[in-house]
C-alpha cells in the first residue's frame, strides 16, 4: 500500500532521514520507534507532504508522493495526527471535527453528519459544543484522532496519540485504534511506549541517527542486540514478557 524507497531528508548538513526503505501491507499496523532525534516525526512529515524529499520516492497505491502537497496527499487518503495536539481552541470541538470532514465532504451538512459519527465512535460526542482549550488532554487527543476518522482515511499516521497519559486513557487509545483498524484503515504508528507498540503492532520498524537498523514482528524486534543497545536499554530483556 505504502512503498518507501531511498527516502532521504537534509536540513543543510544534518541528514535527518537516510536512506530509508520500507514496504506497508493494506490492512496493517505498523510501529516506528526508535530514540528521540532518530527521525520518525520527519518520516511522518516526509509522507504526509510538510517537508520535501531531499531524495527517494514515497509511493501510495502506485500513486507518487514524492512531489505532491500535503492537502493533495489528503486527498488520497492518508490523513495525520501530531505529536502536539493542534485543536482550533476558540470554536466548539465539533467545529473542530468538521473542518476535517469537510477536506472529503464538501456540503457542510454531510461533513457535520460524518463529524458527529467521528465522534460517536470515539466516545467523545457529549463535549460536541465545549472549545478545546477548556478540554484536557486525553479528549484533545481523541478530538484529534476524530478529525482525521472523520475524512473516512485509507491510511492514518499517529505520532505518540498516547504520549502524556495515564494508563487508563492509554488502553482507551489502544482500544482506539484496534477500532479504526478493523475498518480497514491502515496505521502507521510513532510511539514510545513499548506496551502499546507490542499489543498493537504487526510490525515494528526502528530508527536510530536517521537509518533503519531493524524491520520485523514484535518479539524479533524486542530480542534485536542492536535495539536492545541504541534504545531499549540492556535491562529491557529481563522484563520483556510483562509486555
Amino acid at each position: 500500500m505504502l512503498a518507501l524507497k531511498g527516502v532521504t531528508k537534509k536540513f543543510g548538513g544534518l541528514i535527518a532521514v537516510n536512506n530509508v526503505s520500507f514496504n506497508i501491507k493494506e490492512g496493517s499496523i505498523t510501529g516506528l520507534i526508535g530514540p528521540n532525534g532518530s527521525g520518525k516525526t520527519t518520516l511522518f512529515n516526509l509522507i504526509s507532504g510538510l517537508h520535501p524529499l531531499s531524495a527517494g520516492t514515497i509511493k501510495y497505491n502506485e500513486i507518487n508522493l514524492s512531489t505532491k502537497k500535503s492537502h493533495e496527499i489528503a486527498m488520497v487518503g492518508i490523513m495525520r495526527t501530531f505529536q502536539i495536539v493542534r485543536p482550533f481552541n476558540d470554536i466548539t470541538a465539533l467545529d473542530n471535527v468538521i473542518v476535517g470532514a469537510i477536506q472529503k465532504y464538501k456540503s457542510s451538512s454531510e461533513a457535520k453528519e460524518q463529524a458527529i459519527k467521528a465522534m460517536e465512535m470515539l466516545d467523545i460526542i457529549q463535549y460536541k459544543n465545549i472549545k478545546p482549550k477548556n478540554l484536557p488532554l486525553p479528549i484533545k487527543k481523541k478530538l484529534e484522532i476524530a478529525r482525521i476518522i472523520s475524512t473516512n482515511p485509507k491510511m492514518v499516521l499517529l505520532d505518540e496519540t498516547m504520549a502524556g497519559l495515564n494508563p487508563q486513557e492509554t488502553e482507551k487509545i489502544i482500544y482506539i485504534i484496534e477500532k479504526i483498524n478493523k475498518r480497514g484503515v491502515t496505521v502507521l504508528l510513532v510511539e514510545h511506549k513499548m506496551k502499546c507498540i507490542m499489543k498493537l503492532s504487526h510490525n515494528v520498524i526502528v530508527l536510530n541517527n536517521g537509518s533503519i537498523i531493524a524491520h520485523g514482528f514484535p518479539e524479533e524486534i524486542v530480542n534485536d542486540p542492536e535495539v536492545i543497545r541504541a534504545y531499549l536499554g540492556e535491562d529491557y530483556n529481563n522484563n520483556v514478557k510483562s509486555y
